[in-house]
């Protein structure tokens, strides 16, 4: 296989970090993928997408227990790069 973006050879399998947004909440979501080596390109397959569609419905439902990690901040009002 060789990568659509950077053109390496070098593919491998891994688990990686999906992100699934749930209304204010960000769910992270453990998926084995394939990823360019050269350039980090991920490629999915049918059934890993299947799979995302499936736990965020399930997310969604209240039927997957999940865990909190950390929080997410919000900067309040918009920061000027030219204050003063």
């Amino acid at each position: 296989m060789r990568c659509i973006i950077c053109g390496g050879l070098d593919i491998e399998d891994k688990e990686v970090e999906e992100e699934i947004k749930v209304g204010n909440d960000i769910v992270i979501v453990p998926v084995n993928v394939k990823v360019c080596k050269s350039c980090g390109e991920r490629y999915y397959d049918r059934e890993t997408m299947k799979i995302l569609e499936e736990t965020e419905e399930r997310i969604e439902s209240g039927q997957l227990k999940i865990d909190l990690i950390g929080k997410v901040l919000k900067v309040v009002g918009a920061i000027n790069q030219h204050q003063g």
